[in-house]
């Protein structure tokens, strides 16, 4: 589903919301847990799962076409782990 099709879904189920408002919820929820992780804070949605930051040491890689061997930087990458209540959705429990 995208950005767009959750809007559009959001507006069937709310009519007498307008379009234009519901854009601006998913952004600004959207945007405020981008915020969240690029502060390295814990965003965590009760039932759906919780977003994080895991931060990845420098090491040495290899450059898969030539071989030869590439010094790749710490960096920052964020990690989605699946709440309870999702997992057993998902798996019809």
């Amino acid at each position: 589903m995208t950005k767009s099709e959750l809007i559009q879904r959001l507006s069937t189920a709310n009519p007498h919301l307008h379009n234009q408002d519901l854009e601006r919820v998913v952004n600004t929820v959207l945007e405020e847990i981008a915020e969240a992780l690029t502060r390295g804070e814990r965003v965590e949605l009760r039932g759906f799962g919780a977003f994080s930051v895991r931060e990845r040491d420098a090491r040495l890689g290899r450059n898969p076409r030539t071989g030869e061997k590439v010094k790749v930087p710490a960096k920052r990458t964020p990690f989605f782990k699946m709440g309870k209540e999702l997992k057993e959705r998902l798996n019809d429990k």
